[in-house]
């Protein structure tokens, strides 16, 4: 809910008036550190606010500072509790850390269904910590829409590390790949073949393994089987590439914390000399764009007079035209808006 008080003139957006939002004074409250104008800026991000433009463009320049550490893996790894560790242990280094916990849709609010939150109570008042649990609402890939923007505005608030926490992922859901500067994957012994599941899809995107519960039996196995498949991959493709470690922890336990740090730092060190790191972005950065883009377009083929796209649709039924000279009939449409 907005604040009173920010604006006098309102908009109409769904029977409800929204208040204008004072964007520079929101954006220069959250670089001071106020947690509440940090979790308005996500708010309006998620509601895609008539602002959200004018949002982008006042959190932009304070960007490119943050460090991205995505975490995924299947349910039951322990994302949750690795994820209260590593920030544990950030937190000790002196680092300031935002984290965005990626849930399923609740089908009754629409909200957050797990709210991770409540698994990371112990690090409650503390300053330096923000969490927030966001909805994927029906999103797949393992993220929520909003997530790049919320990821912009904990890294313009001066978060030094911003920690993703996908949905428990399965082989298609990696869309952390392509937002994080390095992407963990949790896996744990017992629960199935894990590399067969790494395999299929996630093994790709790893920068660091994790297998977390190792005090369980067949860790030793899984960590193995690990690392026989990353020297495969690895000879598969020739040149330098960053080795992947297996490292293992005991989240519950904070087992392995120190390790997983060293190895992130590692990776990060790894991706500036490499100049990994810039294409990483401006990948990310395009992607995003594209995002945009496409959500433009659609948002414009809604709005088409008539029902241009349906007759479009008919005449490539009835074989007046082929759906390729259809869509540049459309396109054209479009450009002449």
């Amino acid at each position: 809910m907005l604040e009173a008080g920010e604006g006098a003139v309102g908009w109409q957006d769904g029977g409800m008036v929204r208040a204008p939002v004072q964007v520079a004074e929101l954006v220069e409250r959250a670089r001071a550190g106020q947690a509440r104008a940090v979790a308005k800026l996500i708010s309006l991000v998620e509601d895609a606010h008539p602002q959200l433009r004018e949002i982008a463009a006042a959190l932009t320049p304070h960007t490119g500072r943050a460090r991205i550490i995505g975490l995924t893996g299947a349910p039951g790894v322990g994302k949750s509790t690795s994820t209260s560790m590593l920030l544990t242990a950030l937190r000790k280094a002196g680092s300031r850390v935002g984290v965005l916990a990626i849930d399923p849709t609740s089908p009754f609010s629409g909200g957050a269904l797990l709210g991770d939150r409540i698994r990371m109570t112990e690090h409650t008042g503390d300053p330096g910590v923000f969490i927030r649990s966001m909805a994927t609402r029906g999103h797949l890939g393992g993220l929520a829409w909003a997530t790049p923007q919320a990821v912009r505005v904990l890294d313009a608030a001066g978060f030094d590390v911003v920690l993703i926490e996908t949905v428990g992922v399965g082989q298609s859901e990696v869309d952390i790949v392509g937002l994080a500067d390095t992407t963990v994957v949790l896996l744990a012994p017992g629960m199935g073949d894990g590399v067969q599941a790494a395999k299929a899809g996630v093994l790709e995107i790893a920068d660091v393994f994790v297998v977390n519960k190792a005090d369980r039996d067949g860790a030793d196995t899984l960590v193995r089987d690990l690392k026989q498949l990353i020297s495969f991959v690895r000879r598969e493709n020739q040149g330098e590439r960053w080795r992947q470690p297996v490292l293992r922890t005991v989240a519950t336990q904070g087992e392995g914390a120190e390790d997983l740090v060293n190895a992130l730092t590692a990776h990060h060190d790894w991706l500036i000399a490499h100049g990994e790191l810039a294409r990483r972005r401006v990948a990310r950065a395009a992607s995003e764009v594209e995002a945009i883009a496409v959500r433009r377009v659609r948002s414009e083929l809604a709005d088409l007079p008539g029902d241009g796209l349906s007759a479009l649709a008919d005449q490539v039924v009835n074989r007046v035209l082929d759906p390729y000279a259809a869509a540049d009939v459309l396109l054209e449409s479009l450009r002449g808006r």
